[in-house]
């Protein structure tokens, strides 16, 4: 197993896009983000702490100027809280063991795969490719990710 965890050293090593998006719970600009258009294969992870967080299965297309996805790779690496900021109620999504600022979720995603969506920052995510998965001790989640050949 693992030892997911935000270090003094993983957050010395973020840009300053990534560090204002996962420590101090900013929003990159929609449209401009990493993987908005990625649709490889494989794992988003926490940039700080590796937790993984999505698998490229739960990926969707929503319009909304974010990479969003119909749900966590697994649920236990994401906690959810109630924001209020901006004067509104959302619900704000960060990874567990980091605790880096990762997005918000909504309800209306697909109605057919759950109807959540989760909208969230590519400056709080790395990819990890399919074919990389289990060099990189992501071999557990697999199975999770579609094989799109």
């Amino acid at each position: 197993m693992n030892d997911y965890r935000k270090t003094p050293e993983a957050v010395a090593q973020l840009t300053t896009e990534q560090y204002r998006v996962t420590q101090e719970g900013a929003t990159e600009r929609p449209g401009t983000g990493e993987y908005l258009h990625n649709e490889k294969p494989g794992i988003y992870v926490d940039i700080v702490s590796g937790e993984p967080l999505f698998a490229s299965s739960s990926k969707y297309e929503s319009g909304c100027g974010w990479p969003s996805f119909t749900k966590p790779i697994e649920s236990a690496h994401v906690k959810e809280l109630r924001d209020t900021s901006h004067g509104m109620i959302r619900t704000e999504v960060r990874s567990a063991h980091g605790d880096s600022h990762l997005g918000h979720v909504f309800e209306d995603g697909p109605r057919d795969r759950g109807g959540l969506r989760y909208c969230i920052n590519s400056a709080a995510l790395r990819f990890i490719p399919r074919e990389e998965m289990e060099a990189a001790g992501y071999g557990a989640w697999v199975d999770q990710v579609e094989d799109v050949r």
